[in-house]
């Protein structure tokens, strides 16, 4: 095996990236090395996609269940920044390709490689996100795309596999485009496009109509420095965590969200996901936090949770910025431990318990009855000197004839 003679290539199995393993040998020469990962995404097993890798030419095939890997250390640090990209979103997308970057990228330097292919368009995300990911990496890799680079389209495509006659089975092609993973699903293009359509239903897997739900049903979720370790009093997993919310939330229609989208490359588009697990266990967290982050603490993390989800989208996980905003996070979830009690029904979550032995609230403090042990009688001299910069401000307005407008006359 000589280096600089393999491309590495993000393969799913579907048409897209199997012409391109002989497409890619023809038009550079180089040999193809297929790489597939396991991130809840559902469908064929990785055996049998390996198998048609190398049906097609592939002259290696690395395959990896690669679950519990992205739902320890990619969906729950999304979910330790309450990751809301524009403030819906739980980055479905974002957080598992820099995940499959690392593989893609371990599988170059086992296999002899200087190059990384993945199947994504010049209009998308994801390009940058592979692309930013890899030379975050591994400056050294080149990165290509056959459908962007090369000239890889459709009809290019079926023709060239029936040429070649690759193991491939030609099937009705949907009208959308879906990515989907254990955190949640994406749909969008076709139908879709036209921001005035209303989704039709064919469009929703993970999530049961919410007009029509089962009865209500209550969950209690028990986490431990902001992760999820109990469902009703059973130790889970992350990934068993969010595959038990995805069902139960997924059940009563929670999680589906229709935006259009501000995308990295400078364009809006109309965007469906569908995240039940991953919106029921953000909204408990979100109501943990509220318990146990002291006041500032809390306020800052807010603001580092929208800037941490919005350069995460923007193809920044391994940079020094999320690196710096990522210590904060974690170091915030150190009393995030406690359980919540949610109500799941008809296409909501809703919080109605919390308990936690490191909360901050104090019921003598916030009780009106008796044994209320906040000393009422320190707010006056509080005022006094909260609101001195507001007074002084005010008397310099009434001695320039800026003062704030009263009205006049009696009042009625």
């Amino acid at each position: 095996m000589s280096d600089n003679k393999r491309i590495v290539l993000a393969y799913s199995g579907g048409l897209d990236t199997s012409v391109a393993i002989p497409y890619l040998k023809d038009r550079t020469g180089k040999d193809v090395v297929a790489v597939s990962l396991d991130v809840g995404q559902g469908g064929e097993r990785l055996q049998t996609i390996k198998q048609r890798a190398l049906a097609c030419g592939a002259v290696e095939s690395y395959v990896v269940d690669a679950r519990n890997e992205f739902a320890d250390e990619y969906c729950m640090m999304a979910l330790q920044a309450n990751a809301m990209y524009e403030g819906v979103y739980p980055l479905v997308s974002a957080i598992s390709r820099p995940l499959i970057t690392k593989h893609l990228v371990h599988a170059a330097h086992q296999f002899g490689a200087d190059t990384i292919a993945h199947g994504c368009t010049g209009k998308g995300n994801d390009q940058v996100r592979f692309e930013v990911s890899i030379m975050s990496i591994d400056p050294t890799l080149k990165a290509i795309s056959p459908i962007r680079d090369l000239g890889l389209m459709r009809d290019v495509e079926i023709a060239y596999a029936k040429e070649h006659k690759l193991p491939i089975e030609q099937t009705e092609k949907s009208p959308y485009s879906i990515d989907q993973n254990v955190w949640g699903r994406a749909i969008e293009t076709g139908y879709l496009e036209d921001p005035w359509n209303a989704p039709t239903k064919d469009v929703y897997s993970y999530t049961d109509d919410p007009a029509f739900p089962p009865v209500e049903d209550e969950v209690t979720i028990t986490f431990k420095k902001g992760i999820p370790v109990q469902i009703d009093g059973k130790d889970v997993t992350p990934l068993q965590a969010i595959e038990e919310m995805n069902r139960r939330a997924g059940a009563q229609g929670i999680g589906r969200i229709d935006l259009i989208e501000d995308r990295l490359v400078g364009i809006k588009s109309r965007e469906l996901y569908e995240a039940p697990g991953a919106i029921a266990l953000i909204t408990a967290h979100e109501e943990l936090e509220n318990c146990c982050l002291e006041r500032e603490q809390h306020r800052i993390k807010r603001d580092i949770d929208k800037r941490w989800g919005e350069l995460v989208y923007d193809a920044q996980w391994y940079s020094p910025a999320v690196k710096s905003l990522t210590a904060f996070i974690k170091d915030t979830q150190e009393y995030v431990s406690g359980q919540i009690r949610m109500s799941l029904h008809g296409g909501r979550a809703v919080v109605t318990g919390r308990r936690s032995d490191s909360s901050l609230y104090d019921y003598s403090l916030a009780t009106y009855e008796t044994g209320d042990s906040f000393d009422q009688k320190a707010s006056n001299g509080f005022i006094e000197i909260y609101g001195l910069p507001s007074k002084v401000a005010a008397a310099r307005d009434v001695k320039f004839g800026n003062a704030v407008e009263v009205p006049q006359g009696d009042v009625k």
